[in-house]
């Protein structure tokens, strides 16, 4: 028996590994899985290889299905033909060995000895370690598992991966806003560093890199593929397909680690404790390995990473808390020569400092061709996947959104449902359409009645679901409040679920780590994806507002309310208002949700589960005459537009019908624009595929509130003129993203705001980014201060697009043009033109911007005019004309109160230096013939350059 068992699981491997070299293979899976370990007993094992051979195996030898299967003393398996001959052929030398295991001792992975890489020798003990680990990864990693199959099915992870895009480097702004808006920026906007890098070649070097890449820190929204990249890794490592200069990878998610943040451990114990195989594996053992440590999900990380303070540990045998041990990791203080890799959501990237971290890697999920490849690998039947893609096309919000590929296969599993030969009824077009139709495809199948050819009816929604669904609500909207992605059973226990109940929906509520069965006691619970607690978050409320359960409700809005919530369009706006004051827009979609839900289409379609409620047409009217009239203050004109969202979610086109016949009539000032018509117009204006011109917010007609709802245009706009408007830190922090976001941004005119220290610090951040492309730039008459030229002193550092700056009736302090001047003196500013017309420049002045003269050869348009200059302050300026290093063509001293003595300097100056100087305006100073004789005499000259005197 025993014999059997060994001659089974052989098989199992042998058919497992034929099975991983295929890349062909077409299934019907969602894109995205949680990872949970392999078969660890022999019945399990057993289990599995059965549904394992059902698939066609090949001979790793000639790729040909097995027939006559022959199995070799370690396991492998071959065609009895293809095994037979290979031996013949080996027969001169007396090697009768199995060729996989031939081949595999000649691309064993290097060990690193000071910085090289050698072979290791197996009677070390060490190769035998890392082989059986190698296999166990594999065996973990090759099979993968959804969140709506029923526990133990599995996947070939190789069948269905699809490459998703990621870059080096990232989008720089830091993003305050809900990842779906995240997502519509991104959708639109493309960074001009915008570079492709390949998942397997995450630590190698690029052609145009010298430095050594050690830390990889990659970012993206949830769901987007930032760990199904590591499982893939991982595989192919394992596989030995990729990477094999890493001789051991150890893989850990925060998930676990989190588990046993309070406990002791030194790192080998850590590794022994997660990774039973290397049991073996010592700390001398490890020394010589060329490790990669892969610590995943970051923003699901409960462990306190303190860079600043935490003890140093540098000894793998040393004990310390697990945050301490991560810590030194990362910092290189512990196994300084091991490369590590860290995920993260964008939110939570911050924990780890920027000077620690050798490259940032961004994931941004599927591209268009690349959702379009995922569809038809999910649809053998080309015309149902055309289908599929032909309709999310149809709809912005669905087609965004199917950047991530987890919503790629929550679309695909209800349209595949819908799209059937007796079809009836419109697919859904709004994320609450969606979302709705897959609550119930995902409770149909929990109860195993699913049929391809007819559509779940509401009467099928049982009470006993009903139930069930609100509780699992009810977990959603309570971990939603408190910032949780992450919840226990003690989470679940509240709510009135056991676990029981949670995995009998595993459509929905997912089980998603295991205590390794045997090392931890306790079971991690989630969402399949953040956007499905939302909308069980706000199924829950919105029965909660029907059932009256105000106390409930109170305790949500932190209002009081004397007469109650009488009715469901005073909820919503409640709920809205509250959203809105939201700092990090984490309740923007939940609201989305929200009045999605109070349309009877789909009240209907969930069967009761909301509750009775009045959705009578006058209802719905007052919920959309609320949004429309909502005043949001200074709230950011981003978190605005989710006002919109909410009336598109509502099934309301009026708005968006409204506004592109406004874009299309030639005269847009003759329409009064409301201050909702501006946050659609700027969301419609912002995502359009045409690049506008000109953005001119005096050339459309609304409230100075309105116009303040249109500045996100300038994400999708060559020039922008905003005159006057009042901005605040919230609209410079937009206009940052702007210059962060939008390569064709070249001239931007913020005239007349007058711009607290900390508005022009969130603009300088959009200025310095290497992505900013902006030319000219205007601050007239905005109040600047000492602490503002120091920014833009910072942003002249940094940024060589930059050659138009005027800051022209700014009343400028000798401090102010001192720090200003620290920027024009930088080798790397490409400054050409300054104007700096009234701005009370003094004699100290002059002499700072001689200096500046003097080192700039860029700079060859200054305009000073309206200073009035003495002539000590002229004698200053002309000592920077004079420098030969001086490239100015273009000095304007228009009514600069200039008088003889001032033209004699400035005659000097160019007798020493004429070869640049072009153009001298001296009109309004009041000056005689006489007084500029030497000008005159010297412009006659054949050395002198000077073309325009007056």
């Amino acid at each position: 028996m025993k014999k059997e068992e060994e001659e089974e699981d052989g098989a199992e491997s042998v058919i497992s590994s034929c099975l991983s070299m295929k890349s062909d293979w077409s299934n019907d899976r969602p894109p995205l899985f949680s990872n949970e370990p392999g078969p660890s007993d022999t019945k399990e094992r057993k289990r599995r290889a059965v549904s394992v051979e059902e698939q066609l195996s090949c001979c790793s030898l000639c790729q040909d299905i097995l027939k006559d299967p022959v199995s070799t003393s370690c396991g492998h398996w071959f065609c009895r033909q293809c095994i037979t001959s290979y031996w013949d052929r080996s027969a001169s030398s007396g090697d009768s060995s199995c060729p996989q295991c031939a081949e595999r001792s000649r691309t064993r992975p290097g060990l690193q000895t000071d910085n090289q890489t050698s072979t290791v020798q197996t009677e070390s003990g060490l190769q035998e370690v890392l082989d059986e680990h190698q296999i166990s990864l594999s065996s973990t990693c090759e099979c993968v598992t959804q969140g709506t199959d029923e526990a133990g099915t599995k996947t070939f992870l190789i069948s269905i991966f699809t490459e998703v895009h990621i870059t080096e480097g990232q989008s720089e702004e830091v993003n305050t806003q809900h990842e779906v808006r995240q997502l519509e920026t991104a959708s639109k906007m493309k960074t001009l560093h915008d570079a492709p890098i390949k998942c397997h070649d995450i630590f190698k070097v690029l052609p145009d890199q010298q430095k050594h890449i050690r830390v990889v820190l990659m970012n993206g929204v949830a769901g987007v593929g930032k760990t199904f990249s590591v499982l893939k890794f991982t595989l192919d490592w394992a596989q030995r397909s990729n990477n094999q200069d890493i001789s051991l990878l150890i893989l850990f998610s925060f998930r676990s680690l989190n588990l046993i943040k309070d406990e002791q451990y030194s790192l080998l114990m850590l590794i022994h404790v997660f990774y039973p195989t290397l049991q073996k594996l010592t700390a001398e053992k490890l020394a010589v390995c060329k490790v990669l440590f892969i610590f995943d999900g970051l923003d699901e990380s409960r462990l306190s990473l303190d860079f600043n303070n935490s003890e140093v540990v540098s000894d793998v045998t040393q004990k310390s808390s697990v945050s301490v041990l991560l810590t030194n990791l990362i910092k290189g203080k512990l196994l300084p020569s091991a490369l590590i890799w860290i995920t993260s959501r964008p939110a939570a990237a911050n924990q780890i400092p920027p000077s620690c971290v050798s490259r940032v890697t961004e994931v941004r999920g599927f591209t268009d061709p690349q959702k379009e490849e995922y569809f038809r690998r999910r649809f053998s039947d080309e015309e149902q996947s055309s289908k599929i893609i032909s309709h999310i096309k149809t709809s912005r919000s669905l087609h965004i959104m199917c950047h991530i590929p987890v919503f790629c296969w929550i679309t695909a599993t209800v349209l595949d449902h819908m799209l059937t030969p007796d079809q009836r009824g419109e697919l859904p077009k709004t994320l609450t359409d969606m979302y709705s139709h897959f609550l119930l495809v995902q409770t149909k199948r929990k109860k195993n009645k699913y049929d391809e050819g007819h559509e779940t009816s509401p009467q099928e929604l049982t009470e006993a679901d009903r139930n069930l669904l609100l509780k699992l609500g009810r977990l959603a909207f309570e971990q939603l409040e408190k910032g949780n992605i992450l919840f226990y059973q003690e989470d679940l226990k509240q709510c009135g679920l056991d676990v029981t109940e949670a995995s009998v929906l595993s459509g929905v509520c997912t089980e998603i780590f295991k205590r390794e069965s045997v090392i931890f006691q306790k079971t991690v619970y989630s969402f399949v994806h953040l956007s499905i607690q939302e909308f069980l978050a706000a199924v829950y409320m919105y029965h909660c507002c029907t059932s009256r359960k105000t106390k409930i409700l109170e305790d949500f809005l932190r209002e009081p309310n004397d007469h109650g919530l009488t009715s469901l369009d005073d909820f919503l706006k409640r709920v809205m208002e509250k959203s809105l004051r939201s700092k990090n827009g984490h309740l923007d979609l939940f609201v989305r949700f929200l009045h999605g839900l109070s349309l009877e289409s789909n009240q209907s379609l969930l069967g009761g589960l909301l509750g009775q409620t009045d959705n009578s047409p006058e209802t719905i009217q007052r919920v959309i005459n609320n949004l429309k009239e909502m005043n949001s203050g200074d709230i950011s004109p981003d978190r605005s537009i989710n006002i919109f969202h909410c009336l598109m979610e509502m099934n309301d086109r009026s708005v968006h019908q409204e506004i592109q016949q406004f874009l299309k009539s030639e005269d847009r000032s003759e329409k009064e624009l409301s201050v909702f018509d501006c946050s659609a117009l700027a969301y419609m204006l912002q995502m359009s595929e045409e690049v506008l011109d000109e953005f001119n917010l005096t050339k459309y007609n609304a409230s100075e509130e309105g116009q303040l709802r249109l500045i996100p245009a300038v994400r999708n706009c060559r020039m922008a003129q905003l005159w006057d408007c009042g901005l605040s830190e919230t609209h410079c922090e937009v206009l940052a993203s702007a210059l962060k976001s939008n390569p064709h941004l070249t001239h931007l005119d913020l005239s007349l705001n007058k711009l607290s220290d900390s508005s022009v610090k969130r603009l300088s951040a959009g200025l310095e980014s290497p992505n900013c492309r902006l030319k000219t730039l205007r601050l007239c008459d905005c109040g600047l201060s000492e602490t503002h030229c120091e920014v833009l002193a910072s942003a002249l550092k940094s940024n060589p697009h930059l050659t138009h700056l005027d800051l022209s009736l700014n009343k400028l302090s000798d401090s102010s043009v001192r720090r200003l001047s620290a920027g024009l003196e930088s080798p790397n500013c490409r400054l050409e033109t300054l104007r700096l017309t009234d701005c009370g420049l003094s004699e100290t002045h002059c002499e700072v911007l001689a200096s500046a003269l003097k080192s700039n050869p860029h700079l060859t348009h200054l305009d000073l005019t309206l200073n009035k200059l003495s002539d000590s302050s002229v004698k200053r300026l002309s000592a920077g004309l004079e420098s030969p290093n001086c490239g100015l063509e273009t000095l304007g001293l228009w009514r600069c109160g200039l008088s003889k003595i001032s033209c004699d300097y400035l005659a000097s100056a160019l007798k020493y230096n004429p070869s640049h100087l072009r153009n001298l305006y001296l009109l309004g100073n009041d000056l005689k013939e006489s007084d500029m004789k030497q000008l005159s005499d010297l412009q006659k000259s054949p050395d002198c350059r000077l073309e325009y005197l007056e």
